[in-house]
């Protein structure tokens, strides 16, 4: 195969793609061909008629605004990825979408485009090739061997993810992760002059990664730095790669201007001129290119073929390892009944302390759950006791220390969850959720099975005051589409509550968790947790009043509750672990639950204005607050607040008398 010609026919389609529908990024696809060239056409072992094979090299592409590049990559290779689709760029139906995206084009390894979330991922994908590597290979059975290719550009480096992550990837010496850095000095605002001047080559060298250099458009330049790369088993490698942003284009390379905008009619005709094209054909594939996608395949499927003929001779000799294999791969799960009832009747426990039996009781149960949290795992209670720690050298163990490291760990939990054998989790405070949320918004739009375990979950944290005390931060999650939130009320909810996020294999799931203790609840015989909220108490009297909580607030409910029946008024108490679940429940269940008829009164010790969806027409109010926390005491702090039993009692008097 001739790399140049490819180089040239991959820049072209770029430039054309985005000109046709007069929408993308035209310059760095057109900057990073000779690259996209080396890698999916002579360094990666790949193959297209099996896009998921396990011993693939995995490529991501960070700078995702580059994805025309991609989508050209992928159709020269032979995957399945159209013409039509490119000349559909960016447009409804087409697999080439503005941004890849995992799940809908053949080759897309996950999704990016919020620039930083690819490089982190990476690290993800490349501690889990050398975790799989620590699990299944044997002396002369090598069955996990492969590269972590990622592509970055200077707004990913400049992203404080990038620094998260490439740090942690320098400390765990990962040496088959290979990033290049299209480093062609432009940014959407001008030069790279105006806002990053600081030495990339340095800054990585301090990581602890090996550092090269290339010409970005020569290849047999970037041909030796994959090679470099490859040798060093060590480090981490970032190669430089020194690039012009719309590389050809006659009066238009290196612009800033071409970053985003099409190059125009006129331009991309002189680039098509100057590169031998027809000038008036669009996405010209020229002669000697016709067949370069019948030899990457052949060439992939030998690859494939020879990895399959060793896997099978390694499946005959370690089947107990095979059965592993396919299990973790199919995310199989054993039973998990008996963790529900793991828990004596009246087992009183903070919900995060209850979390943390629970998740090493599955941990004995399913051996590729495997987390850790961010320098939080005593409070978290994360920690797989028995286990061994993830280190640099020994990928065997099932703890991270992920360090104070939030983002980087989010999105290496997406990597680790797309590489596809394990289960994963990550934890910390409630309140640091928000530095990772672009990562939960990532894992629930790729349908990842990532578990997040958020402790301190309210104001009742007390002491560490409002910096650390989540007001906003529940409900917040509680918007991100196909994220599962559970906020259990007590530890045997709390079992649930992991039971099904474990069963959860379309979508993340959230565990918010408390700090302080937390009475065991009463519950009804047949209630049921999957239904997302149920009647932990029923009204002794004619029933004047719902109250609904969630967490440590239905101890509270049950409390005030008691208070106002005494006054002659029923109460009935509602625990809702999963709100949204209990709204996707059929009319007669909710009904049942939560009368429309009846007034309703939500608490939670939050912003609660997600509460009022319970009932869009009957009498519903939400007792919670609208304001930070205090410095003091969880209980002086409930109180300073008005946010007390006695307080909640006059409530539901007010609303019943009114």
């Amino acid at each position: 195969m001739n790399l140049n010609e490819i180089a040239k026919v991959l820049r072209v389609w770029s430039a054309d793609a985005v000109e046709l529908v007069k929408n993308g990024h035209p310059g760095a696809a057109m900057g990073c061909a000779e690259i996209a060239s080396a890698l999916y056409f002579d360094a990666m072992r790949h193959n297209p008629e099996n896009p998921s094979w396990a011993n693939r090299d995995r490529f991501i592409m960070s700078n995702g605004h580059a994805s025309v590049l991609l989508y050209a990559a992928l159709h020269l290779a032979g995957y399945d990825v159209t013409m039509e689709d490119l000349r559909t760029f960016r447009q409804l139906g087409s697999k080439a979408t503005a941004h890849p995206e995992y799940g809908h084009t053949a080759g897309v390894e996950t999704t990016t485009g919020p620039l930083g979330q690819g490089i982190a991922n990476a690290v993800g994908m490349a501690i889990g090739e050398r975790m799989a590597a620590a699990r299944f290979n044997r002396p002369g059975y090598d069955v996990v061997d492969h590269y972590t290719y990622v592509l970055v550009g200077d707004g990913d480096l400049m992203e404080g993810i990038s620094a998260e992550a490439s740090s942690f990837a320098g400390h765990l010496g990962l040496g088959k992760l290979i990033a290049i850095y299209d480093s062609n000095q432009i940014t959407i605002e001008g030069s790279t002059d105006i806002t990053f001047t600081e030495s990339v080559k340095d800054r990585y060298l301090a990581y602890g990664w090996q550092v090269l250099e290339a010409d970005g458009h020569d290849l047999e330049d970037l041909r030796q730095a994959l090679e470099a790369a490859k040798a060093n088993e060590n480090q981490p490698t970032l190669i430089i790669a020194h690039t012009q942003i719309a590389k050809g284009a006659p009066t238009k390379a290196g612009l800033p201007e071409t970053h985003g905008s099409p190059l125009g009619e006129e331009e991309v005709r002189k680039l098509k001129q100057a590169l031998g094209f027809p000038e008036d054909e669009v996405l010209y594939t020229p002669e000697g290119i016709n067949g370069v996608a019948e030899q990457v395949k052949q060439r992939g499927q030998e690859q494939e073929n020879q990895w399959q003929a060793l896997f099978e001779a390694w499946s005959k000799e370690f089947p107990e390892l095979r059965s592993q294999w396919d299990a973790w791969l199919s995310k199989e799960l054993p039973d998990l009944g008996e963790i529900l009832e793991m828990f004596p009747e009246g087992t009183n426990l903070a919900t995060r302390a209850a979390s943390g039996k629970v998740l090493n009781a599955i941990a004995k149960k399913v051996p590729n759950l495997v987390g850790g949290s961010a320098d939080l795992s005593p409070s978290n209670q994360s920690f797989l006791h028995g286990e061994k720690t993830i280190t640099r050298g020994d990928f065997s163990g099932r703890n991270f220390n992920f360090g104070v490291r939030e983002h980087a760990m989010g999105a290496i939990l997406n990597g680790l969850a797309l590489y596809g054998h394990f289960r994963v989790y990550g934890a910390t405070f409630l309140v640091f959720s928000d530095y990772l949320r672009h990562t939960i918004r990532l894992s629930a739009l790729m349908n990842l099975p990532v578990t997040y375990i958020f402790t301190h979950d309210s104001p009742y944290v007390g002491e560490d005051g409002p910096t650390h005390q989540p007001v906003e931060t529940t409900e917040s999650l509680r918007l991100i589409p196909n994220l599962t939130v559970f906020r259990p009320a007590d530890a045997e909810e709390t079992a649930w509550s992991w039971v099904e996020a474990m069963r959860n294999t379309q979508g993340p799931t959230a565990l918010i968790l408390s700090r302080q203790t937390l009475p065991a609840l009463s519950k009804k015989p047949g209630w049921d947790f999957t239904r997302g909220g149920y009647i932990v108490k029923e009204e002794q009297n004619e029933l004047s009043i719902v109250l609904v909580a969630a967490g440590s607030e239905v101890s509270m409910a049950l409390e005030a509750a008691q208070q106002v029946e005494k006054a002659g008024y029923g109460v009935r108490v509602v625990s809702m672990p999963n709100r949204d679940a209990f709204l996707d429940q059929d009319a007669a269940y909710k009904h049942e639950v939560v009368p429309e008829e009846v007034p309703t009164l939500a608490v939670e010790f939050g912003v609660g204005s997600g509460w009022y969806s319970l009932k869009p027409k009957g009498h519903i109010e939400v007792f919670g607050i609208k304001r930070f926390g205090v410095s003091g005491s969880g209980s002086d702090v409930a109180k300073h607040l008005g946010f007390t039993v006695e307080a909640l009692t006059q409530r539901m008097l007010d609303m019943i008398n009114n």
